[in-house]
């Protein structure tokens, strides 16, 4: 009866054995499998560029890029870079939920008087929240959510957030062309201010 005993004990401690080991496992691929961003991170879908070749990184605050769409204005990022229809010459006019959307490029400090390939005077506003924001010709510029990669312009021609959006030329003009490659048409460019 002891041999019965110890026979059972010994092939239900190697199933429990072997569940844990199954669990560990697990455990180490699934840990394999993450993008070190850290709990709860989520991964941006790779995506070609809806505009403009994969911008690298300038190390500026914004630089020209040449894209499908000409010459365009990217972030130190390689970002695209986006002017408001709604905002006024000195004035943000997006606020809130729309900061979220349409993030401020910040403006640094001190303020350059050029950056490469720019051909529009440099400036800065103060926003509401009183953070220090870049203007080119006078046009406060924003980086959208949307735009998971470098070069990416899935925010040129929407009307989102109350007005158009569209991708900012070197000279700080709004840029006409393609809406993003949703298929929906461009919305027209509205006159600048």
């Amino acid at each position: 009866m002891t041999t019965v005993r110890n026979r059972i004990a010994r092939a239900r401690g190697r199933r429990i054995g072997a569940g844990w080991l199954g669990i560990a496992v697990f455990a180490l691929a699934a840990a394999g499998c993450t993008t070190g961003a850290g709990y709860g991170a989520t991964t941006a879908p790779a995506a070609a560029p809806a505009s403009a070749a994969a911008a690298p990184a300038t190390g500026q605050a914004i630089a020209a890029q040449s894209s499908s769409l000409g010459m365009i204005l990217v972030d130190g990022g390689g970002r695209t870079v986006y002017e408001f229809a709604n905002d006024t010459s000195g004035t943000s006019a997006c606020t809130g939920q729309c900061a979220t959307n349409w993030p401020p490029v910040p403006a640094p400090s001190p303020l350059p008087t050029s950056e490469p390939g720019v051909t529009g005077q440099l400036g800065s506003i103060t926003r509401d929240d009183g953070t220090s924001q870049l203007t080119v010709a006078g046009h406060p510029l924003y980086t959208f959510a949307g735009d998971t990669a470098p070069g990416q312009a899935n925010g040129q021609g929407k009307v989102l957030d109350g007005g158009l959006w569209t991708v900012a030329s070197e000279a700080g003009a709004p840029v006409a062309g393609a809406s993003a490659p949703s298929g929906a048409p461009a919305a027209p460019v509205a006159p600048g201010y």
